[in-house]
């Protein structure tokens, strides 16, 4: 490693403020670059998924010393529960079972996850919330960077880091649709109260091309609704929440079960998400001094389950590779990409396999998984197929070698 002190490139702008970005922010202030965040959102945003930390990325978190944060505020889910449309359950199984996630592995909510990281981030970083890149300009001797509130500054490097209609990917690549693949579904998400008295319970209801969804959040206290519905692509705002909300409820709406209760309180959800599950799939992720972080570069969609966990990895990849260049941005985009590739390769590939299973297409199709989800109560049986889901979660989860750039003589300190 090239234990020469970074003299060059120093300041680095990156935009969004999820979990890419502050991720990697945290290892860039640790190698003693300048990181900026900005962020389009007023605040941190709160809502989300909940979100799993895998494979290699346990190890990053360790790294970060977050590790224990993040169990900290795990979900601790236990059971998932398949019910019809009279709250008759189906079958229940235990939650690590739908997720294949191994002893090591942790779930946590992503806006829980997003707070860890500004917090260990916010004194070392300068956060611009509210504001967004409107133009960028980049030559051989940095990028001058136009932002929506008016100002203009110059920055060495620029990373893209704002998810899958990514800002900085459209004005450094070009349109979106050069990159984004749509894999069948869309997905919504929001919170809710915890109006069935959930204790770290999900509940699924399946029908036709259409699952719902409610599980409990932040020690029963919250909720989370979850619908997710096969559709070719759509045409609407992706910043219209009202437009989009008006989408959900016209598939759902002759859907039984709680679906009906759960449309309603999307209507006045503040936290409201709505998106295509889709994959990024880029040659490159860099020109010239910008580049692309997480979803904004190679999103595997939620279908995946690997989308944070490629965010963590990536960040400490991309920061390490720019560390051990000594800001030499030419070599370190290029370390980074080929370091990554076949992890996020493996990833959307197995995107690819099981956004299949999400919901069933046909009624005979929603017959047959009923029956199956019976016969995995079977404690033997469940045992049985949670072990192959685990080998097959653990095979894409650790499909790269992290290397030790803690090690370089440049970085100043780790953890909290």
């Amino acid at each position: 490693m090239n234990s020469n002190k970074i003299t060059k490139n120093k300041n680095i702008l990156i935009s969004g403020a999820s979990v890419a970005g502050p991720a990697l922010a945290y290892w860039l202030s640790q190698y003693g670059f300048n990181p900026t965040v900005v962020e389009l959102s007023s605040e941190l945003r709160k809502g989300g998924y909940k979100v799993d930390i895998r494979g290699v990325a346990v190890e990053v978190a360790e790294r970060m010393g977050i590790m224990q944060d993040i169990r900290n505020a795990s979900t601790n889910m236990k059971t998932s529960t398949f019910v019809d449309g009279k709250s008759k359950p189906l079958a229940t199984v235990s939650a690590n079972f739908l997720e294949g996630r191994a002893e090591k592995d942790d779930e946590i909510m992503r806006g829980d996850l997003a707070h860890i990281l500004y917090e260990r981030t916010q004194s070392a970083v300068e956060y611009l919330f509210g504001d967004s890149i409107a133009a960028m300009e980049q030559d051989d001797d940095g990028v001058t960077v136009t932002f929506e509130s008016g100002t203009t500054r110059t920055f060495d490097l620029v990373i893209g880091a704002d998810g899958l209609h990514s800002n900085v990917r459209r004005q450094a690549f070009g349109d979106e649709s050069q990159f984004i693949h749509h894999l069948g579904a869309y997905i919504s998400i929001f919170s809710t109260p915890n109006f069935l008295h959930l204790d770290h319970q999900e509940l699924y209801y399946n029908s036709p091309k259409k699952l719902t969804c409610i599980y409990s959040a932040r020690e029963n206290t919250q909720a989370r609704a979850l619908f997710i519905f096969n559709a070719p692509p759509l045409s609407y705002n992706h910043r219209d929440s009202e437009q989009q909300k008006q989408i959900l409820t016209s598939t759902f709406a002759d859907t039984g079960w709680q679906t009906p209760r759960l449309l309603e309180m999307a209507q006045e959800a503040s936290d409201f998400y709505f998106d295509s599950m889709s994959l990024i799939q880029m040659e490159h992720w860099s020109t010239g001094r910008t580049a692309l972080l997480g979803d904004a570069a190679y999103c595997a969609s939620p279908a995946s389950g690997q989308g944070t966990s490629m965010a963590l990895v990536g960040a400490y990849v991309l920061a390490g590779e720019l560390a051990e260049a000594g800001g030499d941005y030419h070599t370190a985009f290029a370390r980074y990409e080929s370091a990554m590739r076949s992890y996020v390769e493996a990833n959307q590939q197995f995107a690819l396999r099981a956004i299949k299973g999400f919901t069933p297409r046909t009624s005979a199709h929603l017959w047959f998984q009923n029956q199956m989800l019976r016969l995995f109560t079977f404690l033997p049986l469940e045992g049985l197929i949670l072990g192959q889901i685990v080998k097959a979660m653990e095979k894409i989860s650790t499909t790269i070698t992290l290397k030790d750039y803690h090690t370089c003589e440049q970085v100043q300190h780790l953890g909290a």
